[in-house]
């Protein structure tokens, strides 16, 4: 299984006014932002973090997933969440030659945690042997900051701030989040940890 991001954040979706506003940086020199793209960096690389360990999306973006074969022939979990469209549902044999399935045979069933394709008839279609299945879809809270859930949107900012604060750290640690952090995204995993198809 391979999930591609085919769309990525814009650097305006980010909250750098706000993230600035949390560090405490002066304002009204005329270097303000001198020290953006450091500051945006941080923010993408603590917004990846957030999603690695919730499986959530926060900021809308197209994915693509491609599968070998289905877990359930009637409802395929997709692999993040939340998922607001699938886009298109296409299969590739070995010769590389593609069919794109017609959307009336497929719904999606959008869950908050675990969304998943399902069937519109008597199975999702048969996958060629030594083929995969290629589904494009729409993830993400929404396009903008504003439409993340607030207690993810501060875990963001909390994570990105630490990440500023320890940039000169050189020491190997393991992936432990700051407690404010694991704290404000521990609602989002509890679900996710019930896997494959778990309901």
């Amino acid at each position: 299984m391979l999930l591609m991001e085919e769309t990525v954040v814009p650097d305006t979706a980010l909250p750098l006014a706000e993230f600035k506003a949390h560090l405490r940086l002066g304002t009204g020199f005329a270097d303000d932002d001198i020290q953006d793209p450091v500051l945006v960096g941080f923010l993408r690389a603590a917004l990846a973090a957030i999603e690695g360990r919730t499986g959530k999306v926060l900021i809308e973006r197209v994915f693509s997933w491609v599968l070998h074969d289905w877990q359930d022939p009637a409802a395929q979990p997709l692999p993040v969440a939340p998922v607001a469209a699938v886009q298109s549902l296409m299969l590739r044999d070995l010769a590389e030659e593609e069919e794109v399935i017609d959307p009336a045979l497929y719904r999606l069933e959008r869950d908050a945690h675990r969304p998943v394709l399902r069937t519109a008839g008597q199975g999702l279609p048969l996958v060629p042997t030594g083929g995969v299945a290629e589904i494009v879809f729409r993830a993400g809270y929404g396009a903008g900051w504003s439409d993340l859930p607030a207690d993810l949107a501060q875990a963001v900012l909390l994570l990105a701030a630490h990440y500023y604060e320890h940039r000169t750290e050189t020491a190997l640690r393991e992936g432990c989040m700051p407690f404010g952090v694991a704290s404000l995204i521990e609602r989002y995993r509890k679900v996710r940890l019930l896997g494959g198809g778990a309901r």
